[in-house]
């Protein structure tokens, strides 16, 4: 009986704030030419990722397992991109910081749950190209479109009851310290600080999420492509080494510039205190620079999609040229 009174007064406790302010960058001089960059950034990543999604989408040429997976990364990253940069031009534009409970939770959510998707996603394109180049022979029987869609589809169910899981259990949480969110949105690590009842299970969550998302996807990858490599030594001719190689090209400038800036923002705060304008800016352009430079990297190197771009610009083109000749 007294346990239940326990439960009862502890679940009556829980205090859940209306608003949360969000500080995003604060005293810095010219901070609105940073905004004008994120906007600039947002329109690029907007722009080509829904041309990537439409030639795609469009093109039957383009209908294979490793575009599938294109496909899911530039989906991911225009979701990303939107569940972000217009909160913060929101916040900009009205000077008005404060995000209801709802929506912060919310904010959270789909933030989180894209920039899983696209780490998955780095995955799923690493195992296509380890099938390409280390069983090329059997490559269609193994990952074929079906499959590759499944894929796409199971990682979005898991990943969607993932994040609502650890979305829910804020809910659990009771801020009755503060609401001042230290962020440019409602980060998870940044609410946790807040709360001022038992976070542990929260914690535990978001660890496991950091090492599911972050640290095994990097391993597999590296894994993956020390099996391409190792693949790549047996071949005779470096000419046919290159020539393989450079499939892998566009995918390792991916993960390098999805994760380089993760990792260099986690060395950073190990080794010094950095200050949360410093954070505030290091994180953003983290989440910003990917959405915006995944779709220029997949047009610049990938010559299917180049000659595409070619043939839409040249057929538009033609007309105007024939009625100037006029």
């Amino acid at each position: 009986m007294s346990s239940l009174n326990a439960s009862f007064v502890q679940n009556m406790s829980i205090v859940h704030p209306e608003y949360f302010f969000i500080i995003g960058l604060s005293g810095i001089p010219y901070s609105s030419y940073y905004y004008i960059f994120l906007f600039i950034a947002y329109l690029i990543a907007v722009i080509g990722n829904s041309i990537v999604l439409l030639i795609i989408a469009l093109e039957r040429s383009l209908h294979s397992p490793k575009y599938i997976g294109v496909f899911n990364l530039a989906l991911a990253d225009l979701g990303e991109i939107n569940a972000l940069i217009p909160n913060m031009m929101k916040t900009f534009f009205s000077d008005s910081q404060y995000m209801s409970y709802n929506a912060c939770l919310a904010n959270m959510f789909f933030v989180s749950f894209f920039i899983i998707v696209q780490s998955a996603t780095l995955v799923v394109l690493a195992f296509d190209r380890f099938i390409a180049i280390c069983f090329p022979l059997r490559y269609h029987a193994i990952l074929n479109n079906t499959v590759m869609s499944l894929a796409c589809i199971v990682l979005w169910v898991f990943n969607t009851s993932l994040v609502a899981l650890t979305t829910s259990l804020m809910t659990r949480l009771s801020f009755c310290k503060s609401n001042v969110v230290q962020s440019f949105y409602c980060d998870y690590g940044s609410l946790l600080i807040l709360a001022c009842n038992d976070s542990s299970i929260n914690v535990f969550i978001t660890n496991l999420i950091g090492a599911m998302f972050l640290i095994a996807p990097l391993f597999i990858i590296f894994l993956s492509y020390l099996g391409i490599f190792f693949a790549l030594s047996k071949i005779t001719t470096w000419k046919a080494r290159l020539k393989a190689l450079n499939t892998c090209v566009s995918h390792l400038l991916l993960v390098g510039v999805f994760f380089i800036p993760v990792i260099c923002i986690f060395i950073a705060a190990s080794v010094s205190s950095l200050t949360p304008n410093t954070t505030v800016i290091s994180t953003s352009l983290s989440f910003t620079l990917p959405p915006m430079l995944n779709p220029i990297i997949y047009v610049l190197n990938t010559a299917e999609i180049r000659v595409l771009l070619r043939k839409l610009l040249t057929n538009r083109t033609m007309p105007i040229r024939k009625n100037i000749s006029k």
